[in-house]
């Protein structure tokens, strides 16, 4: 994936919906498993394109089946969301990244680089930049849902580490300025598909290596690093 999004050249917008090419003479027959991963597969495809606000009878129709079996894998279009989003998003956060981020054999920007390209290869890619943009501006099911696994899983590992890089205590709970550059840094490496999947936008990342890009802003991150919280005291100080 990373080959891709390095080398290959801005692609112009185009339609994905022909991913799942209609057939006149009716639905193949699959087994059941695989007649799900086709409709979620196709889903993926086409909210990617359409938006979260796409029509199931359109998408029953991308995919060459009836609106009726569509509906015998998925009763509702939430329920079909929800499995995108299982698929998509929740399904591709690795555990092996936890364990990297409390790793406290590495240094904070060998740590961060290492997860943050690893993050990157995954998130940068078209469905699920254009998938995550679609949520917000629609329900945002699929984007509070997604941010409250970061609010878990990755935001307070990310204050953790930078609080140890500057020998603070690691426990009090973050100011304002402290979440404000958390958001920052990974803002910053989501901008980089927002660029490419929904601006349509040259990127260096066809140009330069993605550890050199995502080291750039890691060390940004740490030597921007805000002021401590009121509530909060160099390590130094309370030994």
């Amino acid at each position: 994936m990373l080959s891709s999004i390095r080398k290959n050249p801005v692609e112009p917008r185009r339609s994905r919906s022909a991913g799942v090419h209609a057939k006149s003479h009716g639905p193949k027959r699959l087994l059941p498993q695989d007649r799900e991963r086709q409709i979620v597969k196709g889903a993926i495809e086409f909210f990617s394109e359409h938006g979260l606000n796409g029509q199931l009878r359109e998408l029953a129709q991308a995919l060459g089946i009836t609106h009726t079996l569509l509906y015998h894998y998925f009763p509702t279009k939430q329920a079909l969301i929800d499995r995108v989003y299982e698929d998509l998003f929740a399904g591709r956060w690795r555990a092996e990244w936890d364990a990297l981020l409390e790793d406290d054999s590495l240094d904070a920007p060998e740590k961060l680089v290492r997860f943050y390209v690893q993050y990157a290869s995954v998130i940068l890619d078209r469905d699920w930049v254009r998938v995550f943009v679609y949520s917000g501006l629609s329900d945002r099911s699929i984007t509070d849902r997604y941010f409250d696994l970061l609010k878990t899983q990755l935001f307070p590992k990310l204050l953790r580490v930078a609080r140890q890089w500057k020998g603070a205590d690691p426990n009090p709970e973050p100011s304002a300025r402290e979440t404000e550059a958390v958001l920052g840094l990974h803002g910053s490496i989501f901008y980089m598909g927002i660029r490419r999947w929904v601006y349509g936008l040259e990127s260096a990342i066809q140009e330069e290596p993605l550890e050199v890009l995502v080291s750039d802003r890691v060390q940004g991150f740490l030597s921007a690093w805000p002021s401590l919280s009121p509530s909060s005291k160099p390590l130094k100080e309370s030994l």
